[in-house]
C-alpha cells in the first residue's frame, strides 16, 4: 500500500499482475477503495496502456447476469533489452515484458577487454537486435545486465571482482545508457546490473520453480557462485557479497585469481578442470572447452568434472545446512551428469538428513538464458514497482 495507507495505482496493478485481483470488484474487496476510486485509478493504468481488458470471467452471483470483464497486464506496449556477460562470451536479447524473447545475439567478448570497449560493443549488438525484432528503440523501457562479479545493487558498481580486471567501481549504469543511446539515438533508460548468479537464480526459480520459497542456483563455469532467491527475492547480502562461494577456502594450496590460496575455483571451477586436463595433454583452456569435451564423452574430462562435483558438494552441504532450500539447482559449463554426480555424493553424505529429506538437486531448465530471463525480470519487477508507478505515471502525463 501507499505510504497514506490508501491503494494506490501501482497497488492495483501489482494485484493484477500477481493475479491476486483481476477484475474491478475483486479490486475493491482487496483494497477497500469505492468503485469510483478504483475506475479512476484504473483509467491511469489504461490510458498509460500498461492494462488491458480480457475475456468475461465466470459469473459468481447464483442469479446470473453479465461476466465481470477481467483485467491483464498489457504485455505489448513495451519491450526491454538485457545481456549477460561472461569471461570470453556474451549472450543479448530483446525481450517482451513477460520474458519471451524476441531476438538474441551471442559471440565473442572478451571481458579483460574493459568496461569501455565491452559495453560499447554492447550498445551496437542493442541497436542490430531491435532491427532484427522489428522494433524501436523508443518502446525500449530499461535494461538489464547480468556480470561475472559482486555488484553492488545500489550503484550498479561491481565490487573486487577476482575475473573482472578493470571494472571495479566502474559506473557500468551510465556507459551502456550511452552505448545505447549513442547506437540508437535513443532517450536514456534504466540500466540495472546484478551478478550472473543472482539473475540466473531469478529467472529459473521464477520461470521453473514460482512456489519454492527458499531457492538455491549454483553455477560453476570459469568461476563459481551462487545466487539465492527467498521468497521471490534475491538475497544480496548487504552489498552484494552474497553467494560468492566460489572464494571459500577448502583447504587446497592452488592459488586463485581473487590472490588467495585454496579457494574453491580454484580447484573445482571450469578453467581449474581445464588446467588440470591441459597438463595431461589435453588441449583445453576454459570451461566452455570442458563443457565441450563433456558433451563428447572424453573420460579424463569426466573423471576431473566428477571430481570437481565432490568439492563443490563438500561446501554446499554447509550452504544446504545453513539455508535449507528446496531446490538446488547446479548451472554453467560443468553442469553435466558427471559434476552433478559428485555433488551429489558428498552433499548427502556430509550434510543433515533433515536438511537434505525434502531437497531437489536439479540441472537448469533455461540453459544459456536463464541469465537473460533474469535480467529482463529485474527491470520489469524494478519498473513496475508499486512504489515507482506513480512517478512513471506523472511523467506520462496520466
Amino acid at each position: 500500500m501507499s505510504a497514506r495507507g490508501q491503494a494506490s495505482a501501482g497497488d492495483l496493478l501489482e494485484l493484477v499482475r500477481s493475479g491476486r485481483a483481476v477484475t474491478r470488484g475483486a479490486l475493491q474487496q482487496a483494497t477497500g477503495l469505492s468503485r469510483a476510486t478504483v475506475g479512476q485509478r484504473l483509467d491511469r493504468l489504461f490510458r498509460a496502456g500498461w492494462l488491458r481488458e480480457g475475456a468475461g470471467g465466470p459469473v459468481d452471483s447464483p442469479l446470473g447476469g453479465r461476466p465481470s470483464i477481467t483485467l491483464e497486464f498489457d504485455d505489448a506496449h513495451a519491450i526491454v533489452l538485457a545481456a549477460d556477460l561472461e569471461t570470453r562470451h556474451a549472450r543479448a536479447a530483446v525481450l517482451t515484458l513477460t520474458g519471451e524473447i524476441l531476438a538474441e545475439h551471442s559471440g565473442t567478448l572478451v571481458v579483460e577487454d574493459g568496461p569501455e570497449a565491452v559495453l560499447g560493443d554492447l550498445g551496437r549488438w542493442f541497436a542490430e537486435l531491435l532491427e532484427k525484432a522489428g522494433r524501436g528503440a523508443g518502446e525500449v523501457c530499461g535494461i538489464g545486465l547480468a556480470v561475472p562479479g559482486p555488484v553492488d545493487s545500489e550503484t550498479g558498481r561491481v565490487v573486487q571482482p577476482p575475473i573482472m580486471p578493470g571494472w571495479d567501481g566502474y559506473d557500468i549504469t551510465g556507459r551502456l545508457a550511452r552505448a545505447f543511446g549513442e547506437e540508437t539515438g535513443a532517450a536514456p533508460v534504466p540500466v540495472l546490473v546484478d551478478n550472473d548468479a543472482n539473475l540466473m537464480a531469478y529467472g529459473e526459480q521464477r520461470t521453473g520453480y514460482p512456489d519454492c520459497s527458499a531457492f538455491v542456483l549454483v553455477k560453476v563455469s570459469t568461476g563459481i557462485g551462487a545466487g539465492v532467491v527467498v521468497d521471490g527475492s534475491v538475497y544480496r547480502g548487504i552489498d552484494g557479497g552474497a553467494g560468492d562461494i566460489g572464494h571459500i577456502r577448502v583447504g587446497a594450496d592452488a592459488q586463485c585469481r581473487c590472490g588467495s590460496h585454496g579457494c574453491l575455483a580454484a580447484v573445482a571451477s571450469g578453467r581449474a578442470v581445464a588446467r588440470r586436463l591441459a597438463e595431461t595433454g589435453v588441449p583445453a583452456a576454459s570451461g566452455s572447452d570442458v563443457r565441450d569435451l563433456l558433451a563428447s564423452g572424453h573420460p579424463g574430462a569426466a573423471a576431473l568434472a566428477r571430481e570437481a562435483g565432490r568439492q563443490v558438494g563438500d561446501v554446499l552441504a554447509t550452504v544446504v545446512t545453513l539455508l535449507n532450500p528446496g531446490v538446488l539447482m547446479i548451472a554453467g559449463d560443468l553442469a553435466g551428469t558427471a559434476f552433478l554426480t559428485g555433488v551429489r555424493e558428498l552433499l548427502y553424505q556430509r550434510a543433515l538428513p533433515r536438511s537434505t529429506a525434502h531437497l531437489d538437486v536439479v540441472t537448469s531448465r533455461l540453459g544459456e538464458r536463464a541469465g537473460l530471463i533474469g535480467a529482463g525480470a529485474l527491470v520489469v519487477e524494478h519498473l513496475y514497482a508499486p512504489e515507482r508507478v506513480e512517478d512513471r505515471l506523472v511523467a506520462l502525463g496520466v
